[in-house]
């Protein structure tokens, strides 16, 4: 089980209502999972249906998150879809 620092960007910081916090997870997929079931009252789920991942400035692409192994002391940021390209 990796620690790490997740960062939320943009809508994704608005629904979660901070710029980042700790994790506890193995995957990405997990992550996501955990990170879906704390803020579920909260537009985050719907946010990060739609966002990129990056793991340490690689993007996680189209991988299947739970493949996606997450280091000890990574940093995943949630990029939503950004308006203008």
């Amino acid at each position: 089980m990796a620690k790490g620092t997740v960062r939320y960007w943009a809508a994704a910081k608005e629904a979660a209502g901070v710029a980042e916090e700790p994790f506890e997870a193995a995957t990405l997929g997990e992550l996501v999972l955990k990170i879906t079931q704390k803020h579920d009252k909260s537009d985050l789920p719907r946010v990060l249906a739609r966002s990129s991942f990056l793991v340490d400035g690689s993007p996680a692409g189209v991988r299947d998150p739970h493949r996606v192994a997450l280091p000890d002391g990574a940093t995943v940021e949630v990029l939503p879809p950004f308006a203008g390209g």
